[in-house]
């Protein structure tokens, strides 16, 4: 595939400081294997990598390209059934050390969120700010209305312009590598881009984390024991978050082992697996560093920006996974998980089970019921990912969510044990799943979901039947793989087009020499000379480009 010219024209500096980077830490080979244009080629091959792991070297080139590839980086650890575990290891180290904008820039954005002026709505508010990641900063200020302490989290400015140019580059490059590179086919990186690219869109927008915190206190099933920050939504908008200000002690600061860290790790399992089995609705990054614990012994849970949601299907569906995993039933963990995606993939069964097994004996001992649980399912979720079962992004975020669950009990309390926490949810959701009320109300939804449906089938029959008759159906075709045959296409126009244009100026240019169609100089018509050297420029850079297109 030819690559477009004006995809890098805007953004000509930016992609070759994205390529450079990439071939300081020894990636030139695979560049090499892309149609890259000639002045972006320049810079492979110059630069000896450092002897690193590829996921190291990846983890190097993010941090090194800023903010957007650092949260791309960031949403891409959460997406396990993409990337096998050393990358997520690799991923999970990538650190946001951003400075802060100043806030004579950060100001208009605060006032135009507000939608009107600051002081209108802050008593006080501190211009220097307290934090700063790679998409916001955080302030802290006062209420006018009731003078309560609040944290203001506000939008870098410009961020939107510099994530769709980053992005837009990386797609291309993952379109290319998709295709030129056979060996990574299977991860279909433009698809994770994409994917990655929505997430952050939907990460942009504070006023679904101001949702996401209403919802949590809402249904947060024990209060006296675990909350989030308060939010005033009269205050919120697309770029500007205000929430109540949290002070409180990091984890690290609480002694592991004590009584206090074996409650908190007990506490915060217990709220999460409830979140996810039960709410359908979850933090999906309840890291140490998103966590606080208050004064009054309550655990906080900081940062809803990232979260994922599990439909009632597909919680009883994670519910039979979790029992087929737990007694090591390969067999069966593999036909749930194709249930549960819906795909239409040829899959080789066999091959798949092989894995599973493998997987699931690597982390976890049936046996003893000991392991470590959260990476074994990360490890099934690649798995499933690798052999073409395409599970839901939100079963992803679960597993980074159970990860994370896992991490911090065993940090606060070395006996901790993940799957005695989650017995209990489980039987909870069991029982419910089994209620005969609500057996009975779902078969009675369904049979007249049924009945409505037949009822509808003559009608839409009669539909489709008017269409033939009135010559007025039409069948849409979409297709897949044909990017490279226009590309292949359009250059050979462009080619054609450039040789009749060169034959012109040959003609005409004769035609004013032999007629000596003034001006001249030295004796010869300067027109037709131009003319003859326009031609032989446009010749050479022609006969250039096709020899440098001929197969080696």
């Amino acid at each position: 595939m030819a690559l477009k010219p004006l995809e890098f024209i805007t953004n000509a500096v930016r992609a070759k400081e994205i390529i450079t980077v990439l071939a300081r830490n020894g990636f030139a080979d695979l560049l090499q294997k892309m149609d890259l244009p000639p002045r972006l080629m320049s810079a492979l091959g110059k630069i000896a990598p450092e002897r690193r792991s590829q996921w190291e070297r990846i983890r190097l080139v993010m941090e090194e390209l800023g903010p957007t590839f650092i949260k791309f980086g960031q949403l891409l650890s959460m997406r396990p059934d993409m990337v096998p575990e050393a990358l997520i290891k690799e991923l999970r180290k990538l650190q946001e050390a951003v400075p802060p904008v100043s806030f004579d820039q950060i100001r208009p954005i605060l006032e135009e969120g507000l939608g009107r002026d600051m002081g209108a709505v802050f008593s006080e508010f501190e211009e220097e700010a307290m934090a700063g990641a790679s998409m916001a900063q955080v302030h802290r200020a006062r209420l006018l209305s009731n003078g309560e302490q609040v944290a203001v989290k506000i939008q870098r400015p410009g961020l939107e312009k510099v994530i769709d140019a980053d992005f837009d580059i990386l797609f291309w490059l993952a379109r290319q590598a998709h295709e030129r590179i056979e060996d990574l086919r299977p991860l279909n990186l433009p698809d994770v881009i994409e994917a990655m690219r929505e997430g952050l869109e939907r990460e942009l927008d504070f006023r679904r984390e101001a949702r996401s915190l209403a919802f949590f206190s809402k249904r947060n099933q024990y209060p006296d024991e675990v909350k989030a920050p308060e939010i005033f939504e009269e205050a919120c908008s697309r770029r500007v978050l205000v929430m109540e200000w949290i002070e409180g002690r990091k984890l690290e600061d609480v002694e592991a082992g004590s009584e206090e860290a074996r409650h908190l790790s007990k506490v915060g399992s217990r709220s999460m697996f409830h979140q996810i089995m039960i709410n359908g609705y979850f933090h999906a990054d309840p890291h140490a560093g998103n966590l606080r614990v208050l004064e009054d012994g309550k655990l906080c849970f900081l940062d809803w920006g990232m979260t994922g949601q599990l439909t009632q299907r597909m919680r009883y569906g994670l519910v039979d996974l979790f029992m087929a995993f737990v007694k090591a039933d390969a067999e069966r963990v593999t036909r749930i998980a194709m249930n549960l995606a819906d795909t239409g993939e040829s899959i080789d069964r066999r091959q798949m089970e092989r894995d599973v097994n493998l997987a699931i004996r690597e982390h976890y001992n049936p046996e003893t019921g000991e392991g470590d649980v959260g990476r074994a399912i990360l490890r099934l979720l690649y798995v499933f990912g690798r052999n073409g079962v395409d599970l839901a992004r939100d079963y992803s975020l679960m597993a980074k969510a159970i990860l994370c669950v896992e991490e911090t009990g065993v940090s606060l309390d070395e006996t901790y044990n993940l799957k005695g926490e989650f017995e209990p949810v489980l039987r909870e959701l069991i029982q419910h799943r089994r209620n005969p009320k609500r057996v009975a109300s779902e078969l009675r939804d369904s049979l007249l979901l049924g009945l409505d449906q037949l009822q509808s089938i003559p009608e839409e029959a009669l539909r489709i039947l008017k269409k033939v008759e009135k010559d007025n159906l039409k069948i849409n075709l979409q297709h897949r793989g044909l990017d490279e045959l226009d590309d292949t296409i359009s250059d050979a126009s462009n080619k054609i087009t450039l040789g009749i244009i060169i034959g012109c100026l040959l003609v005409g240019s004769s035609l004013i020499v032999t007629s000596n169609t003034p001006p001249i100089v030295f004796g010869f018509p300067i027109l037709g000379i131009v003319g003859y050297v326009l031609s032989l420029l446009l010749g050479l850079y022609v006969a250039f480009d096709i020899l440098r297109g001929r197969p080696k």
